[in-house]
């Protein structure tokens, strides 16, 4: 009993602490950040930046756009949403769970084609009518995300579908659920060719880029970043997105590849 006293009494002192400052007890703690998978090694050079200058740290979650998503959707406590592409933004959007006047789409990405760093695969022309599937042998696969509902295996399918491949390589698909587990099937010689972003790609010593995709053969590969209804009053989500767009952080995109917007 004598315990539980002295907890309660030291836990009304430091939310007595907290209302003196005028400050919500939530924006003592770091925000919590729900960011697509190929934002992995971005978010955390900005958490331990942020970190670093006395901020609360951030805390994050990283996965495919479609599964954080429907994880926002379904209740899960997500301040802050960094996507991978536009049409999951939109969706969260569509139902009220972006907070107003938030949404920001700092960030361009472009499209590759990577293979094995070993691979004795050379350089590729990614045109229309390109033969991708000589590439792969008789049985290999080209790991990507899951069309149905990961952003990058929908950019690669429009990709394909420009270059009127996608019905021929469609059922030789190693279908990822985010790009770093496409990335990762590459890595291990498990497909012998992959499609994710370029800024992926850099990131590992595992792959070599041995092709480009044209900007004009998928839709234009932007990440929107925006507060979430429930991160809509927290000070410390607000400020980390704020430091996330901020010339700063640009620098950190610049050096992971990033392309930075200014429309």
């Amino acid at each position: 009993m004598r315990r539980l006293l002295l907890q309660n009494t030291l836990g009304s002192a430091v939310m007595a602490g907290l209302l003196s400052l005028g400050l919500p007890a939530r924006a003592q703690e770091g925000p919590t950040v729900f960011a697509a998978a190929s934002l992995t090694d971005a978010m955390r050079a900005l958490g331990e930046a942020w970190r670093s200058r006395g901020n609360p740290a951030p805390r994050f979650s990283f996965a495919a756009s479609s599964a954080l998503a429907r994880q926002i959707e379904q209740g899960a406590p997500a301040d802050l949403f960094a996507s991978a592409d536009e049409p999951w933004m939109g969706y969260l959007q569509e139902r009220g769970l972006v907070a107003q006047g938030t949404r920001v789409s700092p960030l361009a990405n472009a499209l590759v084609l990577v293979a094995p760093a070993d691979s004795a695969a050379g350089p590729v022309e990614l045109t229309r009518g390109t033969d991708i599937a000589a590439l792969l042998g008789r049985s290999g696969r080209i790991a990507t995300g899951d069309p149905a509902h990961v952003p990058v295996g929908k950019y690669a399918q429009a990709a394909l579908s420009w270059m009127g491949v996608w019905e021929a390589l469609s059922p030789r698909l190693a279908r990822a659920d985010n790009v770093r587990s496409a990335l990762l099937l590459v890595e291990r010689g498990e497909a012998p060719l992959g499609i994710v972003y370029a800024t992926d790609a850099a990131a590992s010593r595992g792959v070599r880029v041995i092709g480009t995709f044209p900007a004009g053969s998928h839709p234009p590969i932007t990440l929107p970043f925006a507060l979430t209804r429930r991160g809509a009053d927290n000070e410390a989500a607000r400020a980390f997105l704020t430091f996330a767009t901020g010339p700063e952080a640009a620098e950190t995109y610049r050096r992971l590849g990033f392309a930075l917007r200014t429309d």
